[in-house]
């Protein structure tokens, strides 16, 4: 099934249409699929950005700090390692 798309219009400055315009000659692909394929990205990064926030406020919640991570860590593939046994 052909996925449906949204057409959208859109002002950059010349520099970054011109470095655009040259990614994409060199890779071969359209100007739709190089800004799709950015914005995919940024989507994902952004799911990532928040996923991190959340882990952060949780460790500063619970007191845990850089310092704890790894003895964290290895307290848990002990009690994995125990509970598989």
């Amino acid at each position: 099934m052909a996925q449906s798309t949204k057409r959208f219009t859109i002002s950059l400055p010349t520099d970054v249409a011109e470095r655009i315009d040259a990614v994409c000659d060199e890779e071969g692909t359209s100007r739709s699929a190089f800004v799709c394929a950015a914005v995919g990205r940024h989507l994902r990064d952004r799911v990532w950005d928040e996923l991190f926030r959340y882990g952060e406020e949780r460790a500063r919640d619970l007191g845990i700090g850089p310092e704890d991570v790894e003895r964290l860590v290895e307290e848990y593939r002990q009690e994995v390692a125990s509970s598989e046994q």
